[in-house]
């Protein structure tokens, strides 16, 4: 790098750039938080709570007794029962020799005498022991991204704290700028969404850099040769550049190094770019350093008309999708109205010349 000035050597290709992210990025180690606090955090351990129920429990308010007593009854002829049958409520235990429960409405009741008006099947009204979670099998394993879902699921089963990776991440704007700021509010609030715990950091990079309370940060600005581009001679000034200019459009000028054995990565302060780069690179981070599983393509669609890429840059290609069919909106760069419109993307690999009409291809979720 010539003095005074952020000059692009060449372009590393995506595909080295994250080859080497999953050799020296390495999860973190893992952390027990309060549950409330763990939504999108990915669990570190298995969770295996007590069996639930401890034993068999109502499902409906009726009469519990044998379904074996109720075989011989039918429409025009009741099955007198050898004893008065226990009223259950929901949730309450099934009496010891019963193993169903039958709808008020199913017996009949008279003085000391009881009859089933219709047969039941055994189990039916119950929730046997051990169906909502068995203590001999996980209810969630390690690298699960927790959803709102699993804390209402982990919190009936009276779990209150997880084990969990969930990487502290420092989204800095390098200067006063109403876009860079935009783009800075879009990742950190991206990153949340995935696990991570973020906060913004604005002006001069090197406190950012510096911080002890960030596993990961994420630079928005000053990736370029412009007079006033100097994120990379920052990083560089506090830690090491392993990379500056990538093979990925937009977002040629991003850069990534560390500091220390905190992974760094710096975007350009362009919406598009800064989004490329996050979406591509950044969310790779963000997986390793969480230990989380690999980001999978959302879904799968038919492309309504081609796209024509250039050898050797990969290529973020936002996307509309109707049905199964998905609309290249636009390439290189991406305006504002096209980010607005997509509701995903088409990462195109460098060594394509894109796809034509109908081909499948794989969409990535948008933020």
């Amino acid at each position: 790098m010539t003095a005074g000035l952020q000059t692009i050597g060449k372009l590393t290709p995506l595909t080295d750039l994250l080859a080497l992210i999953e050799r020296e990025v390495q999860p973190l180690a893992p952390r027990v938080v309060p549950l409330r606090e763990a939504l999108h955090a990915v669990l570190a351990a298995d969770v295996v709570p007590r069996a639930h129920p401890a034993q068999a429990l109502a499902l409906i308010d009726g009469w519990a007794l044998a379904a074996e007593t109720t075989l011989d009854a039918g429409t025009y002829a009741g099955a007198p029962l050898p004893a008065l049958p226990s009223r259950v409520e929901v949730g309450q235990p099934l009496p010891p020799g019963t193993d169903s429960v039958a709808p008020i409405d199913t017996v009949k009741v008279i003085g000391d005498r009881a009859e089933a008006l219709l047969p039941v099947d055994p189990g039916n009204g119950v929730l046997p022991a051990a169906a909502d979670c068995d203590a001999s099998t996980p209810l969630y394993r390690a690298g699960h991204s927790l959803r709102n879902v699993d804390l209402a699921v982990l919190a009936a089963a009276g779990i209150v704290e997880v084990t969990v990776r969930m990487p502290r991440l420092c989204v800095a704007a390098v200067r006063r700028d109403t876009i860079i700021d935009a783009a800075a509010r879009l990742i950190a609030a991206d990153a949340a969404g995935n696990g991570g715990q973020t906060r913004k950091a604005d002006g001069d990079l090197l406190p950012a850099l510096a911080a002890r309370d960030a596993d990961f940060i994420v630079a928005i600005g000053g990736t370029g040769g412009g007079r006033n581009d100097a994120s990379v001679r920052a990083l560089a000034q506090v830690g090491r550049i392993e990379v500056h200019g990538i093979g990925l459009t937009p977002g040629e000028s991003a850069a990534f190094g560390f500091v220390n054995s905190r992974p760094v990565l710096l975007v350009p302060g362009r919406l598009d770019s800064a989004l490329a780069a996050w979406l591509t690179i950044g969310r790779r981070i963000l997986v390793r350093l969480s230990g989380g599983r690999p980001e999978i393509a959302a879904a799968t669609a038919s492309l309504s008309r081609k796209i024509v890429s250039t050898i050797g840059l990969a290529e973020v290609v936002p996307v509309r999708r109707t049905g199964h069919t998905a609309e290249p909106l636009a390439i290189k760069y991406l305006p504002w109205s096209t980010l607005a419109r997509a509701d995903g993307f088409i990462l195109v690999p460098a060594e394509s010349e894109g796809y034509s009409v109908g081909s499948e291809v794989s969409l990535w979720p948008w933020p």
